[in-house]
């Protein structure tokens, strides 16, 4: 394993809608996958990266020829619904608001996915945003405008292999390709900023020194965005696959982010990683499950990917496990066979691979991952699907279902397989044979059909116009079905297809459909206590953490209510409601209630749904424990950048006998303060929290006062919410303390009584005979968003210098209270200085 420090980044990009595009250029198409090698139109590919022999070869991955057990699929009723949105991508004469795109390479590796409010499409080598009407909002731009000014291979090389994925999680976008003309050989990963992918980005860079990272696929996961790779030793000599994981975490927050990679022998190539669909998460450290064909035959292999990034060290990859499948033959041998109507081209079958996406969905009672590859089917080729399941156990994935379509002799390749929130699935292909040129169909079946078929018969996106011609046999290279997060029903696909006969003149097309039997579940969770049982003495407390989980739909606000309470004691959730999949603290406190034992319920109710759980509260006999309780009052605080407010912190003797209670606060924002007055108390007393906002960024935060006495721990939280605005109060002189706390001084500098307003006031300089300057010096942070003044009065000592106030004659002394004040409108410098508030040299 290694750990690797991002090389360059992260660095802020501006608005994507507000780059200039990168201009493009008929480079080589950089790729050292000779089987699928094809060079672009006009330039010959490098010596280096001279066409190699499969992967497959390399591999000595040929699977031996068997029988192969197809099942053919005629339903009588033809169930696939029709595509509800149908239109071109980029390709051959696609424009929109960046311009008309013109192919320059093959194969196109078109792939796409779905947000809340755009689609957006990348290929090689260039990215387009679509409304959800399909509509161009923008581009097409070459990839790599994404780097531009970043420096370095990702801003000049626009090599592609891209791949776009949207995070669910955290409703951002993730663009990434390859810079593989020039060393070293790079992946150029970029995250949105925010939900809008045509805003800013964060842009990284991943080196991968002199090995060649071909095929990169990507997936979205809680704790990483994993990627896999086939590494070519010096872009030459295949030596195994590497699975890396970027630090996802660090990514979204725009903050330097590293990579923890693993390698397989050469017996592997071709892996994908498990890529997220739906709303609810995998359970809590998981690992990424990643997928390729098996070394021995009929078989696939896995591996289990925890990343650790607190200790590294920790981190594991563990397998490859292997799980028998139905008996296979690659298709075309791993290699091309795929007739085309009216030439004698044949295309590439990509069959010495899964392809793109092993897509996971957490149903909940299960755990599902769906991938598909390209197989014979008696004379022709279809499609394997298989839908794998998590072990309850932990131990990995088991074989749930699998099947092949090829309901006729036409040749089925280049597949996608998704499912949606119902447990319907739905594949996309392509098609084609001697008789029909190759075009965009799709397939499905429902959560509730026979095991191992695709039931609801064969849907047309597009019938291609035209065959791709010789020598070109490179074709797709991969396509992409995604789940739209709107509805979780919806699919989204797109592939390529020729509008006619040619070399370089391929299309892309993207689709929707749905099931119908895929709608609005009802929003639900479920709900438990740890541990589900305290036993306590008179007077003591205990605690049991109420959890929920997501079961269906979104997650909605729980709040939680407890009864079944025995007279003299309490039991109190904190917080009192949750999101479904957050927890609560459930405090009870035996009090003085009678020895016994008692059950309590705790219920939660939601919008949509209401369940509960139990808590079996055993009292024992013998003497009350000291115990106290803890508030604060108010229990929230509005304020504007700078400005301070106290809340009063109160405790309570609950049972036995007033302790010591220590007093900590925790959750304070960066910027601001907060500080307890007496730190300490005796329960019963009361300490008081001033909160100063500072420089804290606006918007809400939970502090948490926690006491704690020799015999109990209790807290209670302070709602913090900081606001911003022109007339916020940033930094004033704090001199009724008494003191200079908060300033920096130089000279000679003091608190005196007389000042112009108050009981103290600053004195700079001295009474007596002093050599230089003397100053007071305080720094804030104003807000961007704002514009930013102050003011204050001065009162000096001059000989002959000035006149005193309202007079313009000199006299040896002068006595008077100036004001000083300066506004900074708003604009993009937001860091002032006012060491020149009180600055007086004294001569």
């Amino acid at each position: 394993m290694s750990s690797i420090e991002s090389e360059a980044g992260p660095i802020l990009s501006a608005r994507l809608r507000d780059l200039r595009p990168a201009l493009r250029t008929a480079q080589a198409r950089y790729s050292i996958r000779a089987f699928r090698g094809s060079a672009r139109r006009g330039a010959p590919l490098p010596p280096i990266l001279a066409p190699y022999g499969r992967l497959a070869d390399a591999l000595g991955l040929f699977r031996r020829a068997g029988t192969m057990l197809t099942q053919f699929v005629f339903p009588s009723v033809y169930a696939i619904p029709a595509a509800d949105r149908n239109f071109d991508g980029i390709g051959q004469g696609f424009s929109g608001p960046g311009g008309t795109f013109s192919v320059a390479g093959a194969p196109p590796d078109p792939n796409g996915d779905v947000g809340p409010n755009h689609y957006v499409q990348v290929v090689n080598t260039d990215l387009a945003v679509f409304d959800k009407n399909g509509v161009p909002i923008y581009g097409p731009v070459p990839i790599n405008t994404l780097w531009s000014g970043f420096g370095g291979g990702c801003q000049t090389n626009n090599d592609g292999d891209p791949t776009v994925l949207y995070d669910p999680m955290a409703d951002r976008w993730i663009i990434s390709q390859f810079s593989v003309s020039t060393t070293p050989y790079l992946q150029c990963v970029a995250v949105s900023a925010t939900n809008d992918p045509t805003g800013s980005y964060y842009r990284y860079v991943f080196s991968y020194s002199t090995d060649f990272p071909d095929y990169p696929k990507m997936g979205v996961w809680p704790d990483a965005y994993y990627i896999t790779f086939n590494i070519f030793t010096n872009g030459q000599v295949f030596a195994g696959a590497e699975i890396c994981a970027y630090d996802r975490v660090k990514m979204l927050a725009g903050m330097p982010a590293t990579q923890q990679c693993f390698n397989t022998t050469t017996s592997y190539g071709g892996l994908l990683p498990a890529d997220l669909d739906g709303a609810r998460q995998p359970p809590a450290g998981s690992p990424n499950y990643i997928v390729g064909l098996g070394a021995a035959p009929n078989s696939l292999a896995f591996w289990k990917f925890h990343v650790d990034w607190t200790t590294p060290a920790s981190s594991s990859f563990t397998g490859p496990m292997t799980l028998a499948t139905a008996a296979y033959s690659e298709a075309c041998g791993g290699g091309r066979c795929i007739p085309q109507s009216g030439t004698t081209q044949r295309l590439d079958s990509l069959g010495d691979r899964l392809m793109y996406r092993l897509a996971y969905r957490n149903f909940g009672d299960h755990e599902s991952l769906v991938v598909n590859h390209s197989v014979v089917a008696g004379s022709s080729v279809g499609v394997r699907w298989y839908e794998l399941r998590v072990a309850a156990t932990g131990a990995g994935l088991s074989m749930f279902q699998q099947g092949t379509y090829a309901p006729n002799s036409n040749y089925r390749w280049m597949g996608s397989l998704a499912m949606d929130q119902a447990g319907n699935m739905a594949l996309g292909y392509s098609v084609s044979s001697s008789f029909l040129h190759p075009q965009i169909r799709y397939t499905g079946r429902l959560a509730g059909d026979p095991a191992g078929q695709m039931t609801q018969g064969e849907g047309t996106l597009i019938a291609g116009g035209g065959s791709q011609l010789a020598t070109l046999s490179r074709w797709g290279d991969y396509s992409m079905m995604a789940v739209d997060p709107g509805d979780d029903c919806t699919f989204w696909y797109t592939n390529q297809y020729l509008p006619t006969n040619g070399r370089f003149n391929w299309k892309t097309r993207i689709g929707t459909f749905k099931f119908p039997s895929c709608g609005p579940v009802t929003n639900d969770f479920s709900i438990s206590a740890s541990p589900p049982s305290v036993s306590l003495a008179p007077g003591a407390s205990g605690v049991s953490t109420i959890s929920t989980a997501l079961i269906a739909g979104s997650a909605e606000t729980i709040a939680l209510t407890v009864s079944g309470v025995p007279a003299g004691a309490t039991a109190t959730p904190n917080p009192t409601s949750v999101t479904a999949g957050g927890s609560s603290s459930l405090t009870i406190n035996a009090g003085t209630a009678t020895p016994g034992s008692y059950t309590l319920t705790v219920t939660g109710t939601s919008t949509s749904a209401i369940h509960a759980t139990t808590v079996t509260l055993t009292v024992t006999s013998g003497a009350p424990v000291n115990d106290f309780s803890i508030s604060a009052s108010p229990s929230s605080l509005s304020l504007a950048q700078g400005a301070s407010s106290p809340s009063t912190i109160s405790t309570a003797v609950i049972s036995g006998n007033a302790e010591t209670i220590s007093l900590t606060v925790s959750g304070v924002p960066t910027g601001a303060t907060a500080t307890l007055n007496p730190t300490s108390v005796t329960a019963g007393g009361g300490s008081t929290l001033t909160i100063n906002a500072g420089t804290a960024a606006a918007g809400t935060y939970t502090l948490t006062v926690t006491g704690t006495s020799a015999s109990a721990m209790h807290s209670t939280s302070v709602t913090l919410t900081v606001t911003s605005g022109a007339s916020s109060a940033l930094v004033n002189g704090g001199f009724e303390t008494g003191d200079l706390t908060g300033w920096t001084t130089i000279g000679a500098a003091s608190v005196t009584t007389g000042s112009h307003s108050g009981t103290y006031a600053a004195m700079v300089g001295s009474t007596s005979a002093f050599n230089g300057d003397s100053s007071l010096t305080q720094t804030f942070t104003a807000p961007a968003s704002s514009g930013t003044s102050w003011s204050a009065r001065t009162r000096s000592r001059t000989t002959g210098r000035r006149p005193p106030c309202g007079t313009t004659r000199q006299t040896p002394l002068t006595l008077c209270w100036q004001k000083h004040a300066r506004t900074r409108a708003r604009g993009p410098r937001p860091v002032l200085r006012s060491s020149e508030v009180a600055r007086t040299h004294w001569r």
